[in-house]
């Protein structure tokens, strides 16, 4: 097990798998270090990965205050700080993209680049922000969860994928254990991050992203819309997008080899333009 101590004196815990130049991986709502097992097992041997379990999430249950995006940022921070890292990829999946977003300003001089999966700048959608889920799905998890946590939180990963991917791929029920695996924050914790993820804008952050960043998306994703992917892409200057079309939400789990192969082209580019 791996610790780090953050400015609130909290210990949060993180993976920590492979050597070479350093790549984090920040999970999604719910979920935890341990949905990274294919890049874990495709990756290691080319590049350090470090995952940490967000705040409220996985092993690190230990905390205190709301998690908000503010809380997750300065996390996020300290845990470059505590192991002093630079020149580093950072990938942030559905929440985690988010995350990686708000943290981007403070940490871009240690970044080579960011990866956002499956992203959005704004979970709900707006009067001037059509590509997001409209603001009673959102409302209606809420109430979900407050009725039957589990119960919700199973019908959650169902929407991960789009109709017959999990079903017709060779590692179902591989993917299936994993999911199940993954112990699910407090309740209170849930509810939390769901509103955090509700009211959160990142639009304003998009123009002063300055690091070479990558889209991955799945051209079906019933979560974060596809349409939300191709936003970030034309408003992130410079930014590329790769769409995996017949994929749902976690392109990282169904299309693995794949994802990981654009992984390390984006990775070996970057860290070649930075020399």
């Amino acid at each position: 097990m791996s610790l780090y101590v953050n400015r609130r004196g909290e210990h949060l815990w993180y993976e920590d798998r492979g050597m070479g130049d350093p790549i984090v991986l920040l999970h999604g709502w719910c979920m935890s270090s341990a949905v990274w097992k294919y890049q874990y097992e495709g990756l290691k041997d080319s590049y350090r990965l470090l995952a940490p379990d967000l705040r409220g999430h996985g092993h690190s249950r230990d905390t205190s205050g709301s998690l908000d995006f503010n809380s997750f940022a300065e996390d996020l921070v300290d845990f470059f700080d505590t192991l002093g890292l630079e020149k580093v990829i950072l990938l942030g999946w559905s929440m985690g993209a988010q995350i990686a977003l708000q943290a981007s300003a403070e940490l871009s001089h240690r970044l080579a680049g960011m990866v956002l999966v499956s992203a959005t700048p704004r979970f709900t959608a707006a009067d001037d922000f059509s590509c997001a889920l409209a603001p009673k799905e959102a409302s209606g998890m809420r109430l979900k969860v407050q009725r039957n946590k589990e119960r919700a939180l199973n019908g959650f990963y169902t929407r991960l994928f789009t109709e017959g991917e999990l079903e017709s791929h060779s590692s179902a029920a591989e993917i299936k254990q994993l999911l199940s695996g993954i112990a699910t924050p407090d309740i209170d914790d849930v509810l939390d991050a769901l509103d955090a993820l509700s009211e959160a804008d990142m639009r304003p952050l998009l123009p002063v992203v300055d690091v070479p960043t990558l889209i991955l998306n799945g051209g079906q994703d019933l979560i974060c819309l596809p349409q939300a992917s191709s936003y970030l892409k034309a408003h992130i200057r410079g930014a590329e997008q790769i769409v995996y079309h017949r994929c749902g939400h976690a392109p990282f789990l169904t299309y693995s080899e794949q994802f990981n192969a654009d992984i390390i082209c984006f990775a070996r580019r970057v860290r070649e333009q930075d020399t």
